[in-house]
């Protein structure tokens, strides 16, 4: 006889203690998905990130790397940065005592620095969060000894698609930004996962997206098995609001991968979501137990941002299922503090990947 799943109970989505443990073990842990790298295309560009409880600087230096900093000065404490984005000409200045270091993270001045000549310059730069570049993206972690890349992000692809070869099909790092929309969603970051994860919901919020992929009516996620894509409707012509013709397939996505779209989640807070003539790339800041932003990306090949195409069908569809799903998850988040939640509900077998999730969660808290 087959049997439901329990959830986790509705404490892991309100309480501050359990926020904060994730925020420690997790996210301050765990590879995090920070900034697109073409976001900071100039020496100097820069964009501040929340990550866990630590505020991080990445920047792109002279020799045109992307680096990584914490976001504090060695003097003081003070917030070195506290816009968001900008950049600055030469070096970063810490407007509380002026100072200053390079794109490097080095210390390069301050007032009376002079007067101490023995100062080791190098041991007063910022501190150093390891970087790296995938996907047109970069990922930071905050850890001494951050977890395996190969493994923990570049495994997440892998176990959805069955290799790396599928999604480098799509060049995510050639593609260009068409329309970013930010969501300020007030939710658990937990339940927006579990809400991607699964399809469940589908025919009953997403009347749009069952049109497009009416395999999703029948309650059975992209996510299901290894591999799988759902396809296309018979009469679907595109990824698109009204289901007519989008762009040219993407260059490089094999004939098998056309029509077709695939989810993927790598855990703690990316989903991608490719179809054959754009990807939709999120991106999930946790800011509270009930509160997260969302920052979705759609990328569309260069010719078709650069020549200023009219984007706005392909956005329509999977923005009105970002606001179908962040509404759901907004109407969840409440009733976690009800004693109707406390010991947690029930998932359905076609479910099964959300309790791995919980699974994945616990051990990390653990």
């Amino acid at each position: 006889m087959t049997s439901l799943i329990p959830t986790l109970g509705g404490g892991y989505y309100t309480d501050a203690a359990i926020f904060a443990a994730e925020q420690e073990k997790i996210f301050e842990r765990r590879w995090f998905c920070a900034v697109r790298s073409a976001d900071l295309p100039s020496a100097g560009d820069f964009r501040t990130v929340r990550i866990g409880r630590e505020s991080v600087l990445v920047s792109r230096g002279r020799d045109g790397g992307l680096r990584a900093f914490l976001n504090v000065c060695r003097h003081r404490g003070a917030r070195l940065c506290t816009e968001e984005s900008g950049t600055v000409k030469r070096a970063f200045q810490c407007p509380y005592h002026a100072w200053t270091y390079g794109l490097d993270g080095k210390l390069i001045a301050a007032p009376n620095l002079a007067n101490l000549p023995d100062i080791d310059r190098a041991e007063y730069g910022l501190h150093t969060v390891h970087l790296r570049e995938w996907l047109g993206y970069a990922w930071v972690c905050l850890a001494a000894d951050p977890p395996s890349f190969e493994a923990d992000v570049e495994g997440a692809v892998r176990e959805r698609l069955g290799d790396l070869e599928s999604i480098e099909r799509y060049r995510l790092d050639k593609l260009s930004v068409g329309r970013r929309i930010t969501y300020d969603v007030k939710a658990n970051w937990k339940l927006i996962v579990e809400n991607f994860m699964e399809c469940y919901h589908c025919a009953t919020i997403h009347p749009e997206l069952t049109e497009v992929l009416p395999e999703f009516a029948d309650g059975y996620a992209a996510q299901y098995y290894v591999g799988h894509g759902a396809e296309f409707g018979e009469d679907v012509e595109g990824f698109t609001i009204d289901g007519r013709s989008g762009f040219d397939r993407l260059d490089g996505v094999a004939n098998d991968q056309d029509r077709r779209y695939y989810a993927i989640t790598i855990r703690p807070q990316v989903f991608v979501n490719l179809v054959p003539d754009h990807v939709i790339f999120h991106r999930m800041y946790p800011l509270a137990p009930d509160r997260t932003v969302v920052e979705c990306d759609w990328l569309y090949s260069e010719e078709v941002v650069a020549s200023g195409r009219d984007v706005s069908r392909s956005v329509e569809l999977f923005h009105r299922v970002n606001e179908q799903d962040f509404d759901a998850c907004e109407r969840c988040q409440p009733a976690m503090a009800s004693r109707a939640y406390r010991g947690g509900g029930v998932l359905m077998p076609s479910e099964h990947h959300i309790g791995e999730f919980h699974t994945w969660l616990l051990n990390r808290l653990r």
